[in-house]
């Protein structure tokens, strides 16, 4: 399996990286493909190999508003880590995307039987999320401006 040594994974230590790859299975989407809605279960998680994928969310009244785009040897999902293990963002492809899929049970359950391996995860997805918070609240700063400034940027 070939599989980019950047991104989520090249954070991660070699053992560790080699075990997490170990529960993963090789999957393709179509260009348009809903992979996940948010508030959704959230019972996987992949790694993208190729191809773009939109991180989108919500808005009532309005069109979801996408608030990042992930490309190769990104994470996508982390909501599977937490509990109530629900999706806080919707996702859709780009064009195809080629991907590794995780069980997130599965994971979880390695996890928790080696807490070095875990706490790589789990400060690896930590990291992640941080920054997709970041993100997110950037962009949506972009697209509704802040209170009193009448939107504009």
């Amino acid at each position: 399996m070939t599989v980019a040594r950047h991104g989520f994974l090249g954070a991660l230590p070699p053992g560790h990286r080699d075990r997490l790859l170990g529960f993963s299975y090789e999957v393709a989407f179509p260009g348009g493909t809903r992979i996940f809605e948010e508030d959704g279960v959230a019972d996987r998680f992949w790694i993208i190999r190729s191809g773009l994928v939109a991180l989108d969310i919500h808005v009532p009244g309005r069109r979801e508003a996408v608030v990042e785009t992930l490309g190769e040897g990104d994470l996508l999902g982390w909501s599977w880590l937490f509990e109530p293990y629900r999706w806080h963002l919707g996702a859709r492809t780009r064009g195809t995307v080629l991907a590794s899929e995780f069980d997130a049970e599965r994971v979880r359950a390695a996890c928790e039987e080696d807490p070095a391996f875990g706490l790589a995860v789990t400060n690896r997805v930590a990291q992640v999320i941080a920054r997709r918070l970041k993100a997110t609240r950037t962009r949506l700063l972009d697209l509704y401006g802040l209170p009193g400034d009448g939107g504009a940027r």
